[in-house]
């Protein structure tokens, strides 16, 4: 499998104001448990240049059900959330795409 042809999972995360560098340090933590997952190939994280307190979280998975059902239903999935979803105002929305046929 090449990451041409992996199932992107894209998540705008506003992280609430004031929290960004605790965010980022637990995201450090974070980050080991989500590479660990059958199924992951990569992820990136980046932060908005205009909303100094939004990121943009991009993880290529090599199927949409090792996202959905393999990591979400997961112990693992567990710390994650722990980690990091008190973090967001609102709770991010979580899309998943893939490779367009062009």
């Amino acid at each position: 499998m090449t990451l041409e042809s992996a199932i992107l999972e894209v998540a705008i995360l506003d992280v609430k104001p004031g929290q960004s560098k605790a965010f980022e340090a637990d995201f450090e933590q974070a980050q080991a448990i989500i590479s660990s997952m059958d199924g992951y190939l990569s992820h990136q994280i980046r932060r908005c240049i205009e909303v100094r307190s939004r990121y943009i979280l991009l993880v290529q998975w090599r199927s949409l059900e090792a996202h959905t059902q393999g990591f979400r239903a997961s112990e693992s999935y567990q710390q994650w959330k722990a980690l990091l979803h008190h973090y967001y105002d609102p709770f991010p929305t979580v899309e998943h795409y893939e490779p367009a046929l062009f």
